[in-house]
């Protein structure tokens, strides 16, 4: 059983210059990334997601209580918000987190098709607390064989065939 961390509460005061509406889902979104760290239930990162002023879905980061890498708080925020409106498009919504995304966000926010994302803190602010993912924007770009971890493409018959019948389904839902 995980046992909650005391960490000294953090005072968050919303600013004139961050009042306004993006201000106020910005703060929600560090205001869950510091309950995240507090109650000991992941790394300090928080999400928020809505579409015409309506919140959709809030998250914090699970990945060392869910032993998930990909528990992040965007992602989380995602898999809510999409399960809450019942499709895996979010079109007309914006995601406010309390850092930059990384790479595995910035992906999953493009796959959603979040019409926008607003955030707080920089990744090279996250970096220097030790959430340094500068490395595997490095690595995208990388040819296969050139990658730190090991990527090998292999030639094969049916490499083609789970495409073919993609194509061939009739009642496909294209994403």
């Amino acid at each position: 059983m995980l046992e909650a961390k005391k960490v000294e509460a953090v005072e968050m005061v919303i600013s004139a210059e961050t009042a306004g509406t993006d201000g106020q889902y910005l703060h929600e979104a560090i205001r869950l990334a510091v309950e995240n760290v507090q109650e000991g239930l992941g790394g300090p990162f928080g999400a928020v997601i809505v579409r015409k002023g309506a919140v959709l879905a809030r998250a914090g980061n699970r990945v060392t209580t869910a032993n998930d890498p990909t528990a992040h708080a965007e992602v989380q925020a995602i898999r809510a918000a999409c399960s809450k409106l019942a499709t895996f498009q979010l079109d007309g919504c914006t995601l406010y987190a309390s850092c930059e995304p990384c790479p595995m966000c910035f992906g999953a926010i493009y796959w959603a098709r979040l019409d926008s994302v607003v955030f707080a803190a920089r990744s090279e602010d996250a970096a220097r607390y030790g959430f340094d993912d500068s490395h595997i924007y490095h690595e995208v770009r990388q040819e296969a064989g050139e990658r730190l971890r090991a990527f090998h493409h292999v030639e094969h018959d049916e490499s083609l065939a789970p495409f073919l019948a993609w194509e061939q389904q009739s009642g496909r839902i294209d994403y």
